[in-house]
């Protein structure tokens, strides 16, 4: 049975979603063979140009829409030009939608306060249930929470076995903001550590499987990307074992502070 976590508003969000960036052609077929395998949280942003095929996918596969959990994110020109309704007007229409889940802000760019106070605004009035951000760093969220009235529901930023933001994982845990994992298999980079294969052989899981557990057991949502079937199945199957104290110490321990994606901080786009 898939583990749900609790965010600070109290809407509930499954801990394991299917992440669309870069499907492509292939993202209504990938969404559909998600929610036929049990996954009930699709997370899609505007700048992935997929935000149609996931709703049409939604639609196509007979599950009420209530019982899936959408996210999806407002991109950096738009948070700039100060169209953030215009932006989530424009992704309800391609999804098919009359809300969403979760809508974040997808970096910390210029014009970022105004934008999540008018999310806000679209949260009191039903087009969106949860508000929260992504690729926020501590400083990020510390202006962020001094300038609004709404704490973030979720913050998702890079977070693998080879990058740990400890310092964000830290202050989420305190200011009870959950912590969403995008690239946490590290684009495939982590899949082939020595240290993770040993775990896998120990546990019959494969490398993808224990990182995804390890996340999930520090409470972290895993955004795991896959336009294959059997993969998208593998990487939802992580609910019938648990890596002890131990193991996941050995996993902390494999963090080299090296990124794959832009840092927060110094971004051009």
């Amino acid at each position: 049975m898939e583990q749900v976590f609790t965010m600070n508003d109290g809407h509930v969000i499954p801990s394991v979603a299917l992440g669309v960036y870069q499907s492509h052609e292939a993202t209504e077929a990938a969404v559909l063979a998600a929610l036929k395998n049990g996954y009930r949280h699709i997370d899609t942003a505007a700048i992935y140009g997929n935000e149609e095929a996931v709703g049409t996918a939604i639609r196509k596969s007979g599950i009420p829409r209530s019982e899936i959990f959408v996210t999806t994110k407002v991109w950096n020109t738009d948070i700039r030009a100060g169209r953030t309704r215009e932006a989530l007007m424009t992704s309800l229409k391609k999804l098919q939608m009359d809300y969403v889940d979760l809508l974040l802000l997808h970096w910390p760019t210029e014009g970022r306060i105004a934008a999540y106070k008018e999310m806000e605004r679209m949260q009191k009035e039903g087009l969106v249930r949860s508000i929260g951000v992504s690729n926020f760093r501590k400083h990020h969220l510390e202006e962020l929470m001094a300038n609004t009235s709404v704490k973030p529901a979720a913050d998702q930023m890079e977070f693998n076995p080879q990058f740990q933001d400890n310092e964000v994982l830290a202050f989420c845990r305190k200011e009870n903001i959950l912590l969403e994992a995008w690239s946490p298999l590290g684009r495939g980079a982590s899949l082939g550590d020595e240290t993770i294969q040993k775990l896998g052989k120990k546990y019959g899981k494969s490398s993808a499987q224990i990182i995804l557990r390890w996340l999930n057991q520090k409470d972290i949502v895993v955004l795991p990307k896959s336009v294959h079937e059997n993969r998208i199945i593998e990487n939802h199957a992580i609910f019938n074992f648990a890596l002890s104290d131990e193991d996941m110490a050995v996993m902390d321990r494999l963090n080299r502070g090296t990124r794959i994606g832009p840092d927060p901080d110094h971004f051009s786009f």
